[in-house]
């Protein structure tokens, strides 16, 4: 990875679904340092939050509903 680079996570909902989703992903950077994340990545999805570098997501919303859902 390059100095012109950075890894972040996206967090987003696909426009035709209501699963939370994330992505790790390298993305280039502007001159002020902000990720620009390509169109085709954008196309389809409502983007909710860019994080720095890698993360863990322990739970997301609807991982506890469909648990207890199962469970009955």
């Amino acid at each position: 990875m390059s100095a012109l680079q950075r890894k972040v996570t996206i967090i987003y909902y696909c426009d035709n679904d209501l699963e939370l989703y994330h992505k790790v992903k390298i993305f280039e950077k502007n001159e002020e340092g902000r990720v620009i994340i390509p169109k085709a990545f954008k196309d389809g999805k409502s983007i909710i939050a860019v994080c720095d570098g890698e993360i863990e997501i322990l739970n997301k919303i609807g991982d506890r509903i469909l648990s207890v859902n199962y469970v009955a």
